[in-house]
């Protein structure tokens, strides 16, 4: 029997398949990764998540935030307020991270020592702090996390201080070499560090079963592939911005083939190879300029000063508002003469911290090296802020996943591509980018940009350009209109 069909029928077969052709290409579509012309990472300084967000710690539904730390001796003690400007610094060294994680325990942050200035009064149990906010020292990183991305598991991927950190952001890895079993787990003894600093100049190395005491110290430069090399070769543009050349936060100083050291007519050495050259911009505030001149590179690490940093016994407390002002900068940037590129619609801004600084934070860091058993004894380290920031990010998102520094190599790998793939991970694919799930693309979900909204701050990026006398006029100025409450 021959079927028989009727045009009506013919007609909603096909509207009925033409609509689940066109929602198959709209869920192809959504699910799509968003692809970014620039990314921009922003490095500050020592604080965990406990410590800034301690104030409020229910300041959005879904955060993780303590309100109580675990002692030594099993007592439970309240996080005590403290002034974001503090006259000492916590020892942050590997064996700081040692005795703070105590085998899993999370409970020996109290054995941890301090590093206090001349006539500092320490308060008892330093380290179970969180930063006093009752005058908005840090309300803009409350309203960066409020307004775009907050990420409850974000560790460091090193357990020492930031040295070899900022190894880590941009290689993976803090090796002295490329296939080394050892890494680097100190910061040097003194400044000048890296490939610049003085013969006698030394940092400790830690085996992969976490012993430091049967290796001698090595001098600060090492040699192996870092990302810059990976965006090099695919023709990917990259800057990272710093205060001075040769600090400890200056992470392709301490790479020999991209500081390419010389020595100068005094008799010390400078980074003077051509990749340094290009891509190294010492000065800060010159990253307010590339925005305004619309040179932004595709990849983008920056730095702060000291002051702008949130580190302890350095910072003048002007650093969430740095880090506002570059986010304004970005966002409020006019489209590029020539282009028409808007900066705001095309990037995506990742802002997190170096090392936990010696702060407490009750969150166990999620593993131990990698499943392969890559960085035992040195991976991973406490949790460190990440806020995520561009306009295809929800208000308000907060992500649970477990992400690290490479966790930002994988992002950037992944959003570029050489010859219409993806970037390959740094060689050889063993370090921290290597087995990273790319899971920070869940900050990207908006099928639309959203118009940018700026970040209240009583100074805007002007501020951070001026030279330093007029910036001192107006502090002054500011202070005596208002008081110190709109500064500090």
């Amino acid at each position: 029997m021959r079927a028989t069909f009727h045009l009506s029928t013919i007609n909603r077969i096909c509207v009925a398949a033409t609509m689940l052709l066109w929602a198959l290409v709209a869920v192809s579509a959504a699910t799509e990764p968003i692809k970014f012309k620039h990314v921009v990472v922003i490095l500050q300084e020592n604080r965990t998540p406990d410590n800034i967000f301690g104030s409020n710690p229910n300041f959005e539904p879904g955060v993780d935030i303590a309100s109580e730390g675990l002692t030594s001796t099993g007592e439970k003690v309240p996080l005590a307020p403290i002034s974001w400007v503090t006259c000492f610094d916590l020892n942050h060294s590997y064996h700081a991270f040692v005795t703070a994680y105590d085998n899993g325990k999370m409970d020996g942050a109290d054995k941890n020592t301090t590093q206090p200035g001349d006539g500092c009064i320490v308060p008892p149990l330093p380290q179970y702090h969180y930063v006093d906010n009752s005058k908005g020292q840090v309300q803009p990183y409350f309203d960066i996390a409020k307004q775009y991305g907050f990420a409850n598991r974000n560790f460091q991927t090193n357990q020492g201080p930031s040295f070899s950190a900022h190894q880590f952001f941009i290689a993976g890895t803090s090796a002295p070499d490329t296939y080394s079993k050892l890494f680097v787990s100190g910061n040097p003894i003194k400044e000048p560090a890296g490939c610049t600093a003085t013969p006698d100049n030394t940092v400790t190395v830690v085996d992969e079963d976490g012993d430091e005491n049967s290796h001698p110290p090595i001098f600060p430069c090492f040699e192996h592939p870092t990302l810059p090399d990976v965006l090099d070769a695919a023709g990917i543009t990259w800057k990272y911005y710093s205060e001075l050349p040769d600090s400890i936060w200056v992470g392709p100083n301490a790479i020999r083939h991209l500081c390419g050291a010389k020595e100068n007519a005094e008799g010390t050495l400078d980074c003077t190879g051509p990749e340094w050259t290009k891509h190294m911009v010492i000065g800060t505030p010159h990253v307010f300029q590339d925005i305004k001149n619309c040179q932004l590179a595709q990849v983008s690490w920056i730095t702060p000063t000291h002051e702008e940093s949130d580190h302890p016994r350095m910072t003048d407390g002007r650093g969430p508002k740095w880090v506002a002002s570059v986010l304004n900068a970005l966002g409020s940037n006019p489209p590029c003469a020539g282009t028409g590129e808007v900066y705001w619609k095309d990037t995506a801004i990742f802002i997190t911290w170096d090392d936990w600084g010696g702060w407490y934070d009750h969150v166990k860091p999620f593993r131990q090296a990698q499943d392969n058993g890559w960085g035992k004894g040195f991976t991973y380290g406490f949790r460190v802020p990440l806020l995520v920031v561009s306009a295809y990010t929800p208000a308000g998102f907060v992500d649970n996943a477990n992400h690290d520094s490479g966790s930002l190599l994988k992002f950037v790998e992944m959003n570029f591509e050489s010859g219409g793939k993806p970037l390959d991970p740094i060689p050889p694919g063993i370090y921290a980018d290597a087995y990273d799930d790319n899971s920070l693309q869940a900050f990207f979900t908006l099928t639309s940009p959203r118009p940018f909204e700026p970040i209240h701050v009583k100074f805007n990026f002007r501020f951070f350009v001026m030279e330093e006398e007029d910036k001192g006029r107006q502090v002054f100025k500011e202070m005596a209109r208002c008081g110190m409450g709109c500064w500090f």
